[in-house]
Order: C-alpha cells, then structure tokens, then sequence
C-alpha cells in the first residue's frame, strides 16, 4: 500500500516540480514576497502548493495536510495520516536564480514518516522512500557514505531566518565542525541536504530552527539508506525540526560529541 501512495506522491511531485522548473529563473524580484527580513516566497511556492494540495486531496481525502505556505493541521496531533508540504525548499535559491531547490512531501503516521519524496526539478533527481522498503535516487537503491571518521567527512548545515537577531545562530558550530571535518557546505536547501546524505554525497549535517516540512522526507530517506538522524542530544525524536543531526551512522557520535562540547571537542592529529 504504501508503495502505492509513493508512486502518487512521486507524480505529483513532478507536477509540482514542473511548475517550479518552467517559473526559474525568475526574471523580476519585484514579484517577490517576504514572510520575514531573509525569508522570501514567490509565486511559484504558491502554484506548486496549490497543485500538491488540490492533487492530494483528490488521492487521499482522509488524510491530513500541514504544507509550508497555508498552514494546515498539527502534525504531532492524533489522528489520521498527515502529509507534510513544502512547495519549493530553497526559495531564496529560487529567487536568485541559484539552481538548488527541491519540491518536498512527507506521509507521517502515528508521528512516523512512512513515504517521502524529494524531487529536485531542475536536475531531474526523485528522491524516494518508504518506511521499511529503502531509498532510492531515480529508481535506483541508495545507501549513505562508508566514511568512518569526522576529519574524512563532507559536511553540511544551513542557518535559520532569525539569524540576524537570534543569540544562537548556528555559526559557532560551523567553526567547530569546520575545524574537524574534510569540509562544510552550505547550500540553502535542507531537502536536498538530507537527500544527499541518503545518497552518500554528504556523510553528515546538522541544522537549527528548521520545521517538520524540512526535514520529514529527508529523515525517512536518511534511515532508509542506512543512516541515522536524531535531535542534538541523539534520540530519534527530530521531526520537529528544531534540532537535527543527520549522518551515515559512522560519524553520528562524533558529530554529537562537537555540538555537545564545541572547542573542547578533539582536534585532528594532522590540523
């Protein structure tokens, strides 16, 4: 059953995903919104959501909806399934004609995400998971990297909206990781960051601040490829999005081990 609520979300992601694709890049900024000082919304987010809300509601009128732009139900409230949406992660991308944006759904069940998609439009790259049955990359069986020390490894993070005002900005982790890894990207695109753990491109990421629509595809993707993702402190529990840590399993305790004890964390022996 759940492949088949995957083949739908993966169509309808591609519908999206098409009008995302046809919209970049954009040729006027002055039809860009703003929902916060660093935080855009244009109106392909609008037209992408528009279609997935309406194409979902056709396929599974029992089921529950919270998607990025209209809001929606609580997803940890009980009762049926819940699709989590975001139309177009990596906006600001979007708007600047950086080509690194993704379309993203995500079936939670009993506070479990069972079926993700990522689709990243302009690459033609599907992103695909079930609880149970792996991850895919175009159809094809993924699994995350075999680095096996943070000193090896390619990382990546992003920061939050409020980063101009918030004490915590993710910037001090950055520093520290920066000292103890291969190298730290930041992409703009928390989706597709997660995707590319699943699929072996990063060994790891971490994030602030996010929300359930950011990273509930990614998670399920991420662990069905072999990985592991949890909150700050190591347990499961990060679909909320405020705290996420993302990894191949490998590296997992050694990414904990920075974020818990910052400069204090071991070195590499050769810096």
């Amino acid at each position: 059953m759940d492949d088949d609520i995957l083949s739908t979300a993966v169509d309808i992601a591609h519908d999206a995903g098409a009008i995302v694709r046809r919209a970049f890049p954009p040729t006027l900024l002055s039809h860009i919104g703003f929902k916060g000082a660093v935080n855009p919304v244009t109106e392909a987010d609008m037209a992408a959501e528009a279609l997935i809300l309406g194409r979902l509601r056709a396929a599974f009128p029992n089921h529950r909806i919270l998607a990025e732009e209209g809001g929606g139900e609580l997803w940890q409230a009980p009762g049926p399934p819940i699709w989590l949406v975001d139309p177009l992660d990596g906006t600001n991308n979007f708007a600047h004609g950086f080509p690194h944006v993704a379309v993203s759904l995500a079936l939670v069940a009993d506070g479990e995400p069972v079926v993700g998609v990522i689709y990243d439009p302009l690459r033609e790259e599907t992103f695909a998971a079930t609880a149970g049955g792996g991850a895919t990359l175009n159809g094809e069986p993924i699994h995350v990297s075999g680095v096996g020390r943070l000193t090896e490894a390619f990382l990546a993070t992003g920061f939050p909206y409020d980063r101009r005002a918030a004490p915590d900005n993710n910037t001090a982790r950055l520093d520290h990781f920066l000292r103890r890894s291969l190298g730290v990207r930041r992409a703009g695109a928390a989706t597709l960051d997660l995707a590319y753990v699943a699929c072996g491109r990063f060994s790891g990421f971490w994030e602030i601040r996010l929300k359930p629509w950011d990273v509930a595809a990614g998670v399920l993707l991420v662990r069905e490829a072999g990985g592991r993702a949890t909150d700050f402190t190591g347990t499961p529990n990060c679909l909320s999005g405020a705290e996420i840590v993302a990894s191949n399993g490998l590296i997992h305790e050694e990414m904990l081990r920075v974020i818990r004890e910052g400069n204090a964390a071991p070195l590499p022996d050769d810096p």
